[in-house]
């Protein structure tokens, strides 16, 4: 299995800490902590704009393609409403009381996940928060959303996993010490079977949903923290992210490495690998660092 380095995309200012889809599969947004939002067109890379500026670092992105509009958690608890078609009609909102570590959509509703370990549905038509839980005391670092399930996920820094119900938020389960450290990537397999995680401990666990929870896999898969995991546009393969500088490549069927991407050889980063986002736009690999670049991986397989 062969990845070639497409291109390397720079422009931001300080470390990259978010990349989402943008309003079709070419393009793409970055968040980054210079404050700014980056638009990019996935062919043509070196044509990246400003598409949004905050006042401080983004720490999370949410991009609401029927509206236009884009969701900015910073890294004091701040979440933006960004209209992309009137640049002044942007509201700014103090809601969570630390930082605003990962933001999703689905259900026709915005979820954020804040540092004082709450999570908060907003309703996107008013920009307004409607309720919010209490999950954990320390911060909520990750959400992730299965349809087929109605269930919402969510990592936080005491080390747990907790499962929500997608619609009214009542708590179904909770995984306590699921991690050594802070989870800091969860991520459902597309086939709602498995839910995968990502720690501080640098472990990558496999969480069996149909075996009640069940622990089916760990493997200390990085030398340092795992930021963040994806899965290939088919399902097929997943990617980690990590602290260690390193992206690996997996096999999602029996969770063994296929490949590891990394500075030296393969052209990679040389800092902190802090987001990935695997586009369905000729499939290539997104991966955002602290080294103030991301870069466009392509399977040598596929048409490039």
């Amino acid at each position: 299995m062969n990845f070639k380095k497409i291109a390397q995309l720079t422009g931001h200012n300080a470390a990259i800490f978010s990349v989402v889809g943008g309003p079709d599969e070419r393009h793409i947004f970055s968040g980054a902590g210079d404050g700014w939002v980056a638009q990019w067109d996935l062919d043509n890379p070196d044509l990246g704009k400003l598409a949004a500026k905050v006042d401080t670092q983004i720490f999370s992105l949410c991009y609401l393609k029927n509206e236009n509009r884009l969701v900015v958690g910073n890294m004091n608890g701040g979440v933006h409403w960004v209209d992309l078609a009137d640049a002044a009609n942007t509201k700014n909102i103090a809601h969570h009381q630390k930082g605003v570590y990962d933001i999703q959509t689905f259900g026709g509703a915005v979820f954020t996940a804040g540092g004082e370990g709450k999570i908060t549905r907003w309703l996107v038509e008013e920009s307004r928060s409607i309720e919010s839980y209490h999950l954990a005391n320390q911060s909520l670092r990750c959400l992730d959303f299965c349809e087929k399930r109605n269930e919402i996920a969510a990592g936080g820094s005491d080390n747990a996993i907790y499962f929500l119900d997608a619609e009214t938020l009542e708590l179904r389960q909770v995984l306590r010490n699921a991690h050594q450290n802070s989870v800091f990537s969860i991520r459902y397999s597309p086939d709602a079977r498995y839910l995968l995680s990502g720690g501080r401990d640098a472990h990558l666990n496999v969480w069996d949903l149909d075996q009640n929870f069940k622990k089916i896999y760990s493997q200390p898969a990085h030398w340092f923290t795992i930021n963040s995991i994806v899965f290939h546009p088919d399902g097929h393969l997943f990617a980690t992210g990590s602290r260690d500088k390193t992206i690996k490549i997996w096999d999602a069927e029996n969770f063994e490495l296929q490949k590891v991407l990394e500075g030296a050889r393969d052209g990679g980063h040389f800092n902190s690998v802090n987001k990935l986002f695997w586009s369905k736009h000729r499939n290539l690999l997104i991966s955002a660092s602290d080294d103030r670049s991301m870069i466009l991986w392509g399977m040598m397989n596929d048409e490039l």
